[in-house]
């Protein structure tokens, strides 16, 4: 069975095709970020126009690299949130569209839920159950995954999400967007020492007792940190690796609580944030020192794309999850809380 996949939550345009038989054929994203730089964020309505100009050339490049013909298509799968509503209504029109033209299946998706399946993409995949930290943009989550569709929520962020975070200290000193790659380089250079940093940020919740999240305190200390003094680029530097530190530090002590309360040693990480080198190291030997292992996606795999959501929407028409014909009447979600995905 192949099944297209088709993005357009946010600011990436992505279109994949996956055969449940013989895996990826072909995958294809277009990034906005050179579009929405000169505004410092994704500004909605360019975000739709720009999915609009794309979706047709990605669908013609990825059938290509497929050698396949848009008859070969057996089911289409397309984010229907959360995200952007303007742009998701771009990405549910174009593929319940082509659905009935081509005579087959479309079937929603949860964003989520396919950054949360993406590591089992790859050769060597996790098993269920697993534990799943789930860090982008928008969400900072940490999962219990029993099987395809069943998700407990464990914790969450109370109020920043740490790729927001991210985002928000680095215009705080003065970075380019995206702000999450460029503080993360930044950091690259700065002191981590303890001993020796000039800088000691707050950890949030680090030793709160439960799961749950919260940056945007963090947030605030960096920028009581930036105004006490005129900053040099190695006081950035500094600063930036802090934040990194603090952030990274918080997340893998809570994944790993969530992995001993569940007593699974298995870890899978999803979402941009996913892909940051500093929380991976963490990651792998906190883990490491419990006996467990850590998942991630490829890193092509972390940002949002297509392949996530034909694999996504392929487990779930395997599993008999085939939706009722529309007959042209579908809805977006851009609010959709994955634990009430069902």
């Amino acid at each position: 069975m192949k099944v297209l996949g088709i993005e357009s939550s946010c600011d990436e345009t992505g279109v994949a095709l996956y055969d449940t038989e013989r895996g990826l054929l072909g995958h294809a994203v277009h990034t906005q970020v050179a579009m929405h730089e000169a505004y410092g964020g994704v500004v909605p309505e360019l975000a739709s126009r720009d999915h609009i100009r794309r979706l047709i050339p990605l669908l013609e490049r990825v059938l290509a690299e497929a050698a396949c013909t848009r008859r070969d298509i057996d089911a289409i799968a397309y984010t229907a949130g959360p995200g952007l509503a303007g742009a998701l209504l771009v990405g549910a029109s174009f593929a319940e569209a082509l659905a009935m033209a081509l005579g087959i299946p479309a079937l929603p998706v949860h964003h989520l839920e396919g950054h949360l399946l993406s590591p089992l993409l790859a050769d060597d995949a996790p098993v269920f159950p697993f534990i799943a930290l789930l860090v982008s943009g928008g969400h900072t989550q940490l999962m219990r995954v029993t099987r395809v569709g069943d998700y407990q929520l464990l914790g969450e962020s109370l109020d920043d999400a740490a790729g927001e975070a991210f985002d928000k200290t680095a215009k705080l000193l003065g970075l380019g967007y995206p702000g999450g790659p460029a503080l993360a380089k930044l950091a690259e250079t700065g002191n981590i020492d303890p001993k020796t940093s000039r800088y000691k940020l707050p950890r949030p919740m680090l030793h709160s007792g439960d799961l749950s999240f919260s940056f945007s305190g963090l947030k605030t200390a960096v920028l009581t940190a930036a105004r006490a003094r005129e900053l040099t680029d190695a006081d950035r530097a500094d600063l930036a690796a802090e934040f990194q530190e603090a952030v990274t530090e918080v997340l893998a002590a809570k994944a790993v609580a969530a992995c001993r309360q569940h007593r699974l040693s298995s870890l899978v990480v999803a979402g941009g944030v996913g892909a940051n080198r500093r929380l991976r190291q963490r990651l792998d030997r906190a883990m490491a020192k419990i006996g467990g292992r850590v998942f991630y996606p490829a890193l092509e795999l972390c940002t949002d794309n297509g392949a996530m959501i034909a694999f996504a929407g392929s487990q779930r028409l395997l599993q008999g999850d085939v939706p009722a014909a529309t007959k042209g009447a579908f809805a977006v979600r851009p609010r959709w809380p994955l634990d009430r995905l069902n």
